[in-house]
């Protein structure tokens, strides 16, 4: 694995973290009216998707053992299945490709509301998710390193 993509790729999505944080007005209904508010966190919310996903398929491209994903959720299931995610982020992973692909195909139909909740309570899940492939990296190179001196 290239460990200098997946850095840079997990300082992006940590940009965009930031940037949803620094934009998330105090309630939904005050979302709901502020379009430059929508745009700004319905677009960094699907950059964040996208990221996990890149990271993901990088990650599962790099393992002989890793089955090739049907679907952008699939690269989650592929993670689980490698152990680098718990079975609850996998699927909030999961979720969070739903909501990217509404944002992305059906953008008039966005419940603000569920917006919303995902920039109050689910950026977590992100933060999480970037530890669980560092964690993993690290593990993954200590047993390199330690093959290595064998």
């Amino acid at each position: 694995m290239d460990r200098d993509l997946v850095l840079v790729k997990l300082e992006s999505l940590r940009r965009c973290i930031d940037r949803i944080e620094l934009k998330r007005p105090k309630s939904a209904s005050e979302l709901k009216n502020d379009l430059d508010a929508q745009d700004i966190i319905a677009l960094n919310l699907q950059r964040s998707v996208q990221i996990c996903v890149d990271i993901a398929a990088h990650i599962l491209s790099e393992e002989p053992k890793a089955p090739v994903p049907s679907s952008m959720a699939g690269s989650f299931e592929g993670l689980l299945g490698l152990g680098i995610l718990s079975e609850e982020l996998a699927l909030r992973m999961k979720k969070a490709v739903g909501f990217r692909n509404i944002a992305i195909h059906e953008y008039e139909s966005v419940d603000w509301n569920v917006v919303f909740a995902i920039a109050t309570h689910h950026l977590e899940d992100f933060r999480r998710y970037g530890d669980a492939v560092l964690r993993w990296d690290e593990t993954r190179a200590k047993n390199s390193e330690e093959k290595s001196t064998l």
